[in-house]
């Protein structure tokens, strides 16, 4: 009976939710689609206005990896992770997540199929895939729509918070899960 309550309530609450902000607007009234159509147009401005800053941070990250650049560091570091009894197969993730959400949600997948949603590195992948973020594409979208050029310390700070994010969700996972 509960579940069946739970379940009528989760397929309600987005529904009620409009007609509220809906019914909310009118009796305050606001022009819901006057200020649907401006923020839409504001929307589409702001979009227009990152383009090129996309366009740049994709073009990097394409070079890095056709330069060999990811490669290098990935034989660099994997060493480190087989010492620190990290699994090795996870590294791709670690590198790929602060750069592409889209390429380390494929790395993700890739790593649950190969070794099962219940593995460790498939609970490890889905940890980090939910603890850390895409520092690069955040830093290009936010500080490239308010036209911010120098970041100063926040590209360090974003870096140092996917790092913090990689070590948090490996130590939870082998606490958790061995």
């Amino acid at each position: 009976m509960a579940q069946r309550i739970l379940e009528v309530v989760s397929e309600g609450a987005v529904p009620l939710l409009i007609a509220g902000i809906l019914l909310l607007a009118h009796w305050r009234g606001v022009n819901v689609f006057e200020s649907f159509l401006q923020g839409a147009q504001e929307g589409f401005a702001t979009a227009v206005r990152l383009i090129p800053h996309l366009v740049a941070m994709f073009v990097a990250i394409d070079l890095l990896h056709l330069s060999g650049t990811l490669d290098l560091v990935y034989k660099l570091l994997y060493p480190l992770f087989a010492l620190g009894d990290i699994p090795p197969e996870i590294l791709p993730l670690v590198l790929t997540r602060p750069l592409s959400g889209s390429a380390a949600f494929g790395v993700t997948v890739n790593l649950i199929n190969t070794h099962g949603p219940d593995s460790f590195i498939g609970r490890l992948a889905s940890t980090i895939q939910g603890s850390t973020d895409t520092t690069f594409y955040i830093l290009t979208v936010y500080f490239g729509a308010v036209g911010i050029k120098k970041t100063r310390h926040a590209l360090v700070a974003g870096l140092v918070g996917d790092l913090a994010g990689f070590v948090a969700a490996f130590c939870i996972c082998k606490l958790v899960f061995g």
